[in-house]
């Protein structure tokens, strides 16, 4: 039986906009009797399966604490969200909640936002610390590194020597990050970086054909040639593990996001060697209890960055992980 995580989730999606009534203005007004908690969530990626559980988990939250909440889903497209969200604070808020979005992308917010004095607190909003939000908590990324190349190095009996592939996407500041440093990671072990330097996706709705033909071709020109494929991603490491299945090759393969079809793959015992599980729901849980804190009575959190650890998912313990994609 797989664990289950402890955040509660809603059993409907929240529309993708609903604008209600203004409170009083950001800053110091916390909601009390008369006047609930009003706050502002908003993500830009609903559409993939962690921001879409982070949309119905937000609302539920927000149900059993009597929030008053505005929720608004970009789907990737900032030209509409980032207006949508600058109009909702226009109307008055206590507190903003941004899930998953990078806060490179979101400038103009971050703007109205301390304009208008409302703190922003965050989850996977950045990879370092910045004043843009009152905390942003996310996963370490030199952990999932570490964790991720020291499979690959125990599964392949050391790295020095060996040519492995590594597949990142810039736009996502997280796997960017992760991917710049699995690749100073391998080096230093020894390993060559084939193709010379970072494969890069261009875009996360086609991750998976990318790193299919990334790989393939690769292969087709070089038989043989790799050990393993590092990706920053479960759904391009599919991609990776499916080239090396289909040419007959024995590479390995890590991914990140513990995937049902990631977890699938490690215990099917083929290409796919290991995975991430990044634990969203607790951090969602941590974000929570800053944000009711701050209600209670306009306490801020002491530290305005966190990283948390992870969890490496191999065939010793996928059976015990609930896959990213049926958190709700």
């Amino acid at each position: 039986m797989r664990t289950r995580f402890k955040a509660v989730l809603a059993t409907a999606a929240v529309a993708v906009l609903a604008l209600t009534g203004c409170s009083s203005g950001g800053g110091g007004g916390i909601g009390g009797e008369d006047e609930p908690f009003k706050v502002i969530a908003f993500t830009s990626g609903n559409q993939t399966p962690v921001g879409a559980w982070w949309v119905k988990a937000v609302q539920e939250q927000a149900d059993e604490l009597g929030w008053d909440l505005t929720m608004i889903q970009g789907d990737f497209d900032f030209q509409k969200m980032n207006p949508a969200v600058e109009s909702a604070i226009g109307q008055g808020a206590d507190a903003i909640f941004n899930g998953y979005t990078d806060v490179a992308s979101i400038g103009s917010i971050v703007t109205a936002a301390k304009d208008a004095g409302i703190p922003m607190f965050a989850m996977d909003s950045a990879t370092e610390a910045t004043d843009a939000f009152a905390i942003n908590i996310t996963t370490d990324q030199q952990g999932i590194v570490d964790q991720t190349v020291g499979a690959l190095d125990d599964a392949l009996g050391g790295l020095d020597g060996k040519n492995v592939m590594v597949i990142g996407h810039d736009p996502h500041p997280g796997i960017r990050m992760r991917a710049g440093l699995a690749e100073e990671a391998l080096i230093e072990a020894g390993a060559t970086i084939a193709g010379g330097e970072i494969q890069k996706v261009t875009s996360p709705a086609t991750g998976r054909t990318e790193a299919l033909a990334l790989v393939t071709d690769y292969l087709s020109a070089n038989p043989g040639g790799l050990d393993a494929v590092w990706v920053g991603w479960d759904d391009a490491a599919l991609g990776a593990a499916q080239a090396i299945t289909e040419a007959g090759e024995d590479a390995l393969v890590t991914g990140v996001d513990a995937t049902s079809e990631a977890i699938a793959g490690i215990e099917a015992g083929g290409a796919f060697l290991a995975t991430i599980e990044q634990p969203w729901p607790s951090i969602l849980d941590s974000v929570i209890d800053r944000m009711v804190a701050y209600q209670s009575d306009g306490t801020m959190p002491t530290e305005n960055f966190e990283a948390v650890d992870t969890t490496l998912v191999d065939a010793n313990n996928a059976a015990d992980i609930t896959p990213s994609d049926q958190l709700g």
